[in-house]
Parts: structure tokens; sequence; C-alpha cells
């Protein structure tokens, strides 16, 4: 080990102890000014003095102010901390987890006066100080003082899709999902900054404390790549929570791709950039489960998916109850169980004639097989006609069918 380490540990090591110490009582620190050494005991014994008299200059007492105070509780890790002097320097700052561990780096003001910490601290993490203040007649004097950070408690998180690095439908807005209620959406939304490509302006909308959405006033431009940077380390979510990360989430938007379907002809038609490349006839739901109308978003996609009437609340000797089944090429359009897929064998009579599903939009298999291949999640399908409400937003991403006035809305 060289010298270089050992004094270097052995720096952590004062620090732990002397923390110590100072958790016991046994060593004390002002924050406010004038703690500075004594006057010296006469002026015969030295010409530096820090009180008028008659025959001496006079040494300014030193004002220190250290960030965060002694015994601070809940402090935020994104606040710097910081040893500042006047009239006076500041020197073997050392601030490192009481716990032992490498102590945190900071740097020191041209001037010497200030050091200020460059990394961030750690969550739910008492910390030490040591530092020595040196005053303008060069006499020393070391310090320490303590303080403990946000508790893990209060700690708040997100989570985002589309995923980082994913390629996804023209109608697929941004989801963010909180792990604590957020009270300050000001300072949140202040926190993310949104870069889009095709420069498209895009609005928050919060549909809870914890859950908002993000997307432009039509749906995203072709081939647009958008970025979210967030900033949200530190940042005040409200009612004491603290968020404890930043992220970078960067996707990209593929073709733009929106199938209509149509009640009062039975077809779809599918628009590649606005360009018709495919009719297909279909069935939808019957007059007791009618489809919903306006904007859906593919939320997933399975080759083969297990149907259940239970998960729409029918049981068996319930008219319209079917046993357990499995569809071919199942593109999900809600959470509750709305799908464009492979209509039922039994179902191909009725496909482009007359509906006969409980909501889904059914295909032939030539067109369920084309559907699947060629559209991806994220992209739209949008149904007419049908006489249903509307999707709901959180049903999937219903998010288009508010109007964009109300949308963006503050």
């Amino acid at each position: 080990m060289t010298d270089k380490n050992t004094r270097k540990i052995g720096k952590i090591l004062a620090v732990v102890a002397l923390c110590a110490a100072v958790a016991a009582g046994g060593i004390g620190v002002a924050t406010a000014p004038g703690w500075a050494n004594p006057a010296p005991e006469s002026e015969a014994s030295t010409p530096v003095r820090n009180e008028p008299g008659l025959a001496a200059p006079v040494v300014k007492a030193v004002e220190l102010g250290v960030t965060p105070t002694d015994g601070a509780k809940g402090v935020n890790p994104a606040v710097a901390p910081s040893v500042k002097a006047v009239n006076g320097l500041v020197k073997d700052v050392v601030l490192a987890p009481t716990s032992g561990g490498a102590p945190v780096k900071g740097t020191v003001s041209a001037d010497g006066s200030t050091w200020t910490t460059l990394d961030p601290l750690l969550f739910n993490t008492a910390y030490c100080y040591s530092f020595t203040i040196v005053d303008e007649a060069g006499r020393e004097t070391k310090r320490s003082q303590t303080f403990h950070t946000v508790e893990s408690a209060n700690e708040a998180d997100a989570a985002v899709y589309p995923e980082n690095g994913s390629t996804v439908g023209a109608g697929q807005p941004i989801d963010i999902v909180f792990s604590e209620p957020v009270a300050n959406k000001a300072a949140v939304e202040k926190a993310v900054k949104i870069t889009v490509s095709s420069k498209q302006p895009v609005a928050w909308h919060w549909y809870s404390d914890q859950r908002a959405r993000i997307r432009p006033e039509k749906f995203w431009a072709s081939n647009s790549r958008v970025s979210l940077d967030m900033k949200l380390f530190g940042v005040d979510f409200g009612n004491k929570m603290i968020g404890n990360f930043n992220a970078k989430v960067q996707f990209k938007v593929g073709t733009q791709r929106l199938a209509v379907v149509d009640d009062i002809t039975k077809t779809m038609k599918v628009y590649f950039d606005g360009k018709l490349v495919k009719t297909a006839p279909v069935t939808l739901g019957n007059p007791e489960w009618r489809s919903p109308t306006g904007y859906a978003v593919i939320l997933q996609q399975e080759r083969r998916s297990k149907f259940n009437a239970g998960s729409i609340g029918l049981k068996p000797g319930d008219k319209g109850y079917y046993p357990p089944l499995t569809v071919e090429y199942a593109n999900r359009l809600t959470w509750s169980g709305v799908y464009v897929h492979q209509a039922l064998e039994s179902a191909w009579s009725y496909v482009g004639v007359s509906n006969v599903s409980h909501g889904c939009v059914g295909l032939l298999p030539a067109d369920a097989v084309w559907f699947f291949n060629n559209m991806k999640t994220g992209d739209v399908v949008q149904v007419l006609n049908t006489g249903a409400a509307a999707v709901e937003p959180l049903e999937g991403y219903g998010d288009w069918n508010i109007p964009w006035a109300q949308y963006a809305k503050r």
C-alpha cells in the first residue's frame, strides 16, 4: 500500500472517529459567525488580536456557513453540501458516511473560501463533515458535524413506457407511472425534458397523482425519434417524497399505420402513411356486446391467445357464455379483452355480413395473418358506427379519444 493510500484511509478513519465523538457529545461545532479562537491572552505575547486594542491590527472573526446544518434530518441528497468561510479559508474537508466508505468528492473555490460537493449523496445515510478553517492570522481550527439524508420510505421513482431503445407505432403515448403520489406536478414536468425530432409539441395529461401520459396533438410523425431526459433526482414530489433517479429514455416511431373499421360497411381499411394498402371484411360485436368506437392502440400481439368468458363477466349458463378457447393472430386493443383476431371457424360465414363477436374485430384467416404481420404494437385501430361508447383512456391507450384542448388543459 502506498503512503498516499495509507494517508487517505487514515483520514477517512479519523473522520469516522471524529463523527462518533460528535454523536457522543464530546465535540461540538457552531454554524453561526464568531466561533474562531479566543483573543490572545495578552498583547505582549503576540501582535495578533481579534478584539480592538491600542497597538496591534485587528483580525476579523471568521464567519462560517455549513450546509446542511449540524444534526439536520431528511436532507435532500441532491442539495450540494458546502462549507463556506468569510474572513478565512477552508481546507482538509472530508465528507463521508459515518458508517465508513469512500468520501464524497468535492472542490474548493479559487479563493479558497468555499468547499462544495461534486457528487450527489445517498438516500437514508448519515454523513459527517471534518474540516479545517484558517483565519487571516493563519490560525487553524478543526471542526466536524453530522446530518442524515432522506429515509428510504421517502424515495420516489417512476416507470416509463415505451422502453428505452424500442420502436413503437405512431399512436403510442408516453406512459409514466410514479411510485408515489405527485403533488408538485409542475416541478416534475419541469424536470422532464422531451425532445421530438419532428418538432411536434406535446402535452402532459394526469389521470391521477401517480399516472401521467404525454402525446402530441396528432399521431407521431413517421420515423420520428422521441427522447425524455428525466432529471428527477432530488425533485420534491410533495408530501415529503423526493425523486431518487435520473434517466434518459429514447424510442423510435415506425411507419404511421392506421386501420379504420366501419360497422356500416363491415370492412377494415388499412392505411400506411395515409395510403390505402389493404381492405378486408370484418365481423364486430353483436348487439349485446357492441365493439367500442373511437381510437384504440395495439397493446400486445400473441400468435395464439387463450380466451375465457369469465374475463368479461360470463359464467356457465349465461347467455353468450363460451367455454375457454384459443384464438389465432390476436392483437389486444383493451385490457378488458377487445382484440383484432382471426374469427373462429364457426363465424367465417358471417365475416363481412353481420356481427357475431363479443366486441372483438374478427377477420378471415388470410387477412388475420396479414394484419398480425404488418401491424405493430402502438399502431392505431379506429372503429366507426357501432353505436357504442369510445374506448376509455385507461382501458388501454384511448388517449386519442380526448379532444386536444381538453387533453392539454392545465
